[in-house]
């Protein structure tokens, strides 16, 4: 992670990233504890991330108009636009103002999508393609990083202060992030590409996931696993207020030892890219949150402990994996749409199983739930790595072409000139001008 980090445009984006990326991790799981304290409903906090999931399915629209625009000039009014948004959580007072922590939830899920699509091209434009893993994995490891600290300071801020620090912080934490973006030179622009229809730009990059066999196998099995990982943004409320018998609070104590996972999988995530591949490391991500699943079945914190960290590890190796292999298998005036398409077509079965889990866990035992997510995700994770080949690691060697037969050497053909050369270099004849 050194080399790119030597880079001075990629610090400068890494700086502008690390203010919006704390806000981040201060804002979401606290506006979850927000809606719990506010309802008393389990289901309503897991809601909150229900709202911010939602407006994936906008997602192919989102990246077709984040393509039209160059790079950081967009990245950067994202980010102010996203700062506006947050304003009204400062009217927030009670149970009857639920609804607009859900409209700023899912506004600022909008604005996710869109900030995630900006910036898989912004980096896709200043790191050059061997660095591309390194550049996705320092970024992970400092937001899995984060969730250290950042979701016990958003509980400590809302307990002592309350949710409209929670506006004030994210707006600083945006605003912050579009100045120094700002501050970026403006790097070479991509050759231009061929205007077609709208409708027809609307879906090119839907059509190059389906046309790429690496990226539809890797979304394929993710998007299958998505469909109960869902589960756990409702279910960890119920681990902890059921089975450990905690106020809400406490998820955040958990949250941040999943960061402690996440920030030792991000640390890990480049090498093992070079070594498994891109949808390698990706399998590996989602076949980890199998037995981190099927731990959390059990009430206990030792072993919930132990579970959140292995779930920790294995979200920046899943996001590592699954980026990279974006930025490398897409040309460079589609990665927005591309990555946007893949924001819907994982987060579409992600909002559903989100909802599902909000409405099962008032019906179904926790437990089984959990068990559940442990046999899905780990059968995810195995039709995963039977794919991994169709991304070979970077650090595999070109297969060796092979070797024709070696016919024997047919002498030249005698020109007039070479008795002549023959005659100089043997001294019967002088050459011209001796």
């Amino acid at each position: 992670m050194r080399t790119v980090l030597r880079r001075p445009d990629f610090r400068l984006l890494f700086g502008g990233l690390l203010a919006s990326m704390t806000a981040e991790s201060i804002l979401l799981l606290a506006l979850a504890i927000w809606v719990k304290d506010l309802t008393g409903s389990d289901g309503l906090a897991g809601a909150t991330i229900f709202a911010v999931i939602a407006p994936m399915t906008l997602a192919p629209l989102v990246g077709w108009f984040v393509d039209r625009y160059p790079r950081r000039p967009f990245f950067v009014a994202a980010n102010l636009v996203t700062a506006v948004l947050l304003t009204p959580l400062f009217t927030v007072r009670d149970s009857g103002d639920v609804w607009l922590v859900y409209l700023v939830a899912a506004l600022y899920g909008l604005s996710y999508i869109t900030l995630s699509a900006a910036l898989s091209g912004l980096i896709r434009q200043l790191v050059p393609v061997e660095l591309l893993a390194e550049a996705n994995g320092v970024l992970q490891t400092v937001r899995q990083g984060l969730r250290l600290i950042g979701p016990l300071a958003g509980a400590a801020l809302y307990a002592a202060i309350g949710g409209w620090a929670l506006a004030g912080i994210g707006m600083v934490g945006f605003l912050t992030a579009a100045a120094v973006v700002a501050a970026l030179p403006t790097p070479h622009p991509a050759p231009p590409t061929v205007r077609l229809r709208w409708p027809a730009e609307l879906g090119a990059g839907l059509r190059h996931l389906a046309g790429e066999p690496a990226l539809r196998r890797a979304l394929l099995g993710y998007g299958l696993g998505s469909l109960v990982m869902g589960f756990s943004e409702s279910l960890i409320f119920a681990y902890v207020d059921q089975g450990l018998d905690r106020d809400a609070a406490f998820v955040g104590v958990l949250v941040t030892v999943q960061g402690v996972g996440g920030l030792l999988g991000g640390l890990c995530s480049p090498t093992l890219v070079r070594r498994l591949g891109e949808v390698g490391t990706l399998a590996a991500g989602v076949a980890l949150f199998g037995p981190a699943a099927l731990a959390l079945a059990y009430p206990d914190l030792r072993l919930g402990f132990a579970a959140v960290l292995l779930a920790g590890v294995s979200l920046p190796l899943t996001m590592v994996g699954l980026h990279t292999l974006i930025q490398r298998r897409t040309p460079p005036g589609l990665v927005g749409r591309v990555a946007a398409a893949t924001e819907a077509v994982v987060s579409g079965p992600q909002a559903f199983s989100i909802g599902a889990g909000a409405l099962l866990v008032g019906f179904v035992d926790y437990r089984a739930l959990f068990a559940l997510i442990g046999v899905a995700t780990m059968a995810a994770g195995g039709f995963l790595w039977r794919g991994r080949h169709l991304s070979a690691p970077s650090g595999a060697r070109p297969p060796t072409p092979p070797t024709r037969p070696t016919l024997p050497a047919l002498p030249a053909p005698r020109r007039p000139a070479d008795d002549a050369d023959r005659q100089v270099a043997t001294g019967t004849q002088r050459p011209p001008g001796l």
